[in-house]
């Protein structure tokens, strides 16, 4: 497992808030590092991308782990490469949309009453001012993604396109910021001795619906079904185990057993998003 060593945190740091809080992360221009700092971020990180290189998702950030030392103490977590090419920058959907209107995009979304036109709203709305024309279906499998891997953290700063600051042009950016994924969060929603089924008693999805299912069906019913995986689900998390990250001293054996359980539930779940040998 790569260890890295940092003395201070950058101006990246200050882009590093989600909704439950600051993540400490760094850049070295190459590759972007990111520290726990709910419970096991980035193990979910590494999971979620590892599983969907073997699925029909075109553009995934893969993420693999990292031991990193920062003032002194040892900090579990992950990198990835930078997918920004020279001139481009990150746009998040909440900026575009106070770009375009002065409004908040998640303030406009809380008056649309349907789970459904609030999808189609920003669909459209995206299209429109990145002329992005497949961007309902790259939302659809944003949305299946989400749904599988139970990421709670996809807020309107947590979508994004990239924009070409020279030529003006959009492009979609790959899929990536899913730590917040799998009851990653044991500081405050799940703790550790939290069970798999409590667990999801208490999470909500994000943005449009407070239940996976629902917004992930809606967007479906606009922009068709996006997520197959190539391999049996026994065949992937085979292949997750023999990871470095789901190794001892990584993280506490609880912890994997969760994911672990996790992982077998929504593999049951979601039967038909995976290859069926006969």
């Amino acid at each position: 497992m790569k260890r890295v060593v940092f003395q201070s945190c950058g101006p990246e740091q200050e882009n590093g808030r989600s909704s439950k809080g600051n993540q400490l992360k760094w850049s070295d221009g190459k590759w972007w590092y990111k520290a726990d700092y709910m419970g096991y971020e980035g193990l979910a990180e590494v999971v979620a991308s590892q599983m969907l290189s073997h699925s029909t998702v075109p553009n995934v950030v893969a993420y693999e782990p990292v031991e990193i030392e920062f003032h002194g103490e040892r900090l579990m977590g992950c990198r990835s490469r930078n997918f920004l090419h020279p001139e481009e920058e990150l746009i998040t959907l909440e900026h575009l949309f106070r770009m375009h209107t002065g409004m908040g995009l998640s303030g406009m979304l809380g008056k649309i009453s349907s789970v459904k036109e609030r999808i189609r709203f920003l669909a459209e709305q995206v299209t429109v001012y990145t002329g992005l024309e497949k961007f309902g279906r790259y939302l659809a499998g944003m949305l299946e993604v989400d749904a599988f891997f139970l990421n709670e953290d996809r807020h309107t700063n947590n979508m994004a396109v990239i924009y070409h600051t020279r030529t003006g042009d959009f492009r979609l950016c790959p899929y990536f910021d899913m730590g917040l994924s799998l009851f990653a969060d044991l500081r405050e929603a799940f703790p550790p001795e939290m069970g798999a089924e409590e667990c999801r008693k208490r999470i909500w999805a994000k943005p449009f619906s407070r239940d996976f299912d629902e917004q992930m069906d809606a967007a479906n019913e606009l922009y068709g079904s996006c997520l197959r995986f190539q391999e049996k689900g026994s065949v992937l998390l085979e292949e997750l185990k023999r990871m470095d990250v789901f190794g001892k001293g990584c993280y506490e054996e609880r912890v994997l057993l969760r994911v672990e359980e996790t992982l077998r539930q929504q593999m049951r779940k979601y039967a038909y998003m995976f290859r069926v040998t006969r």
